[in-house]
C-alpha cells in the first residue's frame, strides 16, 4: 500500500519512506501496468469474447479491430476459448468470463444467437453486442451487412458475366448469415428468369473441408453448373481447389465467388472474386456500442424513449471486389 500510494499521490508519505520507495522504481526499472490498473478498477470496462478455432481469419480481423478500438477507448478484452457451438457450452463460456470480471460481452455468430435465443442475454444484465449480424436480436446490440443484399448483388455480377447455371454452397442452416446469403442469391435467380436446380445447392458448413466436398459434388455431375458462388471464401477456395484437381480451368470452366474477402481470398489461384464485409470495422463498432452502453448505465442516464432503451441493429455497407475466379 506503500508503493501504492508513493506512485499513485493518494496519501501522504514520509520524505524518507518515499525516497526509498521512488530508488527501487528506478533500479528495478519498474513501469505501472495501464492494463493492471484498469482490471482493479471497480470502474473498468472489460469486454469479454469467446471464441474457437484460433487460425480462423474472421477471428483474426475480429480480435484486431476490438483490440484496436478497445486501445483507443482505454478499455480491457478478456477471451475464452470455446470448443464447441453448443449452446450450453457458450453459456458457460459467458458465465466464465463474467465470472472473472467481464462487464461487457462482444459476440460473433453462433455465439451471439445461442446467448440470444436463450434468454440469458437479458438475465446477465451486461452490455452485449453482435458483429457480422445483420438482422436484430432481443437483447443484443447487431452490427452487419445486408446478407441478402450482398449475396443478391455478386449472384447479378455471375448472370452478368453470362451465367445461366450457378451452382450454391449454403452456410450453417442455423446461422442469419447463411439463411440470407441463400435468399440474396435464390432472389437474383427469381429476378432474372433463372430457374434454380435444387441439386446445384449443395449443404456447407462454412469450412474449408466442407468447399472440397461440395466442390466434388457439382463438378462431378453430368450438368454441372458454369459458376459455384460459395457462402464464404474457405468454402470458395475449396471448391476452387478440388476443380483444380478436377483437372479443371478456373475462370474457363468455372467461375467461382466467395464471400467476406479474408486472407485466403487473396492466397488461392486465381485470387478470389468476393463480397467484403469489414470484420475489422465491425468489430470496432461493436466495442464502441458496448462502451456506449455501459458508460451511459453507470452514469444513470435514462430515457423515456423506446428507441433509445431497445437494442440497437445497424447494417454497414459491403463491396463487390472483382479478381481473376469468376
Amino acid at each position: 500500500m506503500t508503493v501504492s500510494h508513493v506512485l499513485n499521490g493518494t496519501k501522504r508519505v514520509r520524505d524518507e519512506t518515499r525516497n526509498a520507495v521512488l530508488a527501487a522504481v528506478e533500479e528495478l526499472g519498474y513501469v505501472p501496468n495501464l492494463a493492471a490498473r484498469q482490471l482493479a478498477s471497480a470502474n473498468a470496462i472489460r469486454i469479454g469474447i469467446i471464441y474457437r478455432g484460433a487460425q480462423n481469419a474472421f477471428l483474426s480481423a475480429m480480435l484486431v479491430g476490438s483490440l484496436n478500438a478497445a486501445a483507443r477507448l482505454g478499455v480491457q478484452v478478456l477471451l475464452r476459448k470455446c470448443d464447441t457451438f453448443e449452446r450450453a457450452d457458450a453459456i458457460e463460456a459467458a458465465k466464465w468470463l463474467i465470472g472473472g470480471g467481464a462487464n461487457a460481452l462482444l459476440l460473433n455468430p453462433p455465439y451471439a444467437q445461442e446467448l440470444s435465443e436463450s434468454g440469458v442475454a437479458k438475465e446477465f444484465g451486461i452490455p452485449i453486442s453482435a458483429i457480422a449480424q445483420g438482422s436484430p436480436l432481443p437483447g443484443v446490440d447487431c452490427v452487419g451487412i445486408d446478407e441478402a443484399a450482398a449475396a443478391t448483388e455478386m449472384t447479378e455480377y455471375l448472370i452478368g458475366k453470362g451465367h445461366r447455371s450457378i451452382g450454391f454452397v449454403t452456410g450453417r442452416p442455423d446461422l442469419p448469415a447463411a439463411e440470407g446469403r441463400l435468399n440474396g442469391y435464390l432472389a437474383a435467380c427469381r429476378k432474372h428468369g433463372i430457374e434454380v436446380n435444387p441439386e446445384h445447392i449443395f449443404a456447407g458448413d462454412f469450412s474449408f473441408d466442407s468447399g472440397l466436398a461440395a466442390g466434388e459434388t457439382l463438378l462431378s455431375r453430368a450438368d454441372r453448373p458454369s459458376a459455384i458462388f460459395a457462402s464464404n471464401d474457405d468454402m470458395a477456395a475449396g471448391v476452387s481447389l478440388m476443380a483444380h484437381r478436377l483437372g479443371l480451368d478456373v475462370p474457363g470452366d468455372v467461375g467461382i465467388a466467395g464471400f467476406d474477402d479474408g486472407p485466403i481470398a487473396v492466397k488461392i489461384w486465381p485470387p478470389l472474386t468476393t463480397v467484403r464485409q469489414d470484420v475489422e470495422a465491425l468489430a470496432g463498432r461493436g466495442v464502441e456500442m458496448l462502451v456506449e452502453r455501459y458508460r451511459s448505465k453507470q452514469g444513470g442516464k435514462s430515457s423515456s424513449s423506446e428507441a433509445t432503451k431497445a437494442p440497437l441493429c445497424e447494417q454497414t455497407p459491403h463491396q463487390l471486389i472483382v479478381r481473376e475466379s469468376a
